[in-house]
């Protein structure tokens, strides 16, 4: 899952100077800093302060989204079929979801 949004790490090179940005797997920026010749990861400060700064992204809020729906649905379907197994499976969607709304530290 994307935590960052492209434009936002491309605003951030631009106020301070670093080019040619690349992502690697797993949200890991890339990019040269002034006067450099070999690319740098951007600090992970940098990224956290971004991400405080602007929040979630679309794809984040997305699958958010979803799994609230899904919450509200499966305890719905577990009144009306008087199961509980739509709330357990709700509950897997959910803790998988949110262990993907974690943002890696590399």
């Amino acid at each position: 899952m994307r935590h960052y949004k492209d434009e936002w790490i491309q605003d951030w090179c631009q106020e301070n100077g670093w080019t040619d940005w690349f992502m690697e797997p797993l949200n890991h920026y890339w990019a040269f800093p002034p006067g450099a010749v070999m690319p740098e990861p951007i600090p992970q400060s940098t990224l956290r302060a971004i991400k405080q700064e602007r929040g979630m992204c679309s794809e984040e809020c997305t699958w958010a989204t979803t799994a609230t729906l899904a919450t509200f649905m499966a305890i719905a379907l577990s009144y009306l079929t008087q199961s509980p197994m739509p709330l357990v499976l709700a509950f897997a969607f959910d803790a998988i979801t949110v262990g993907r709304l974690e943002v890696e530290e590399f």
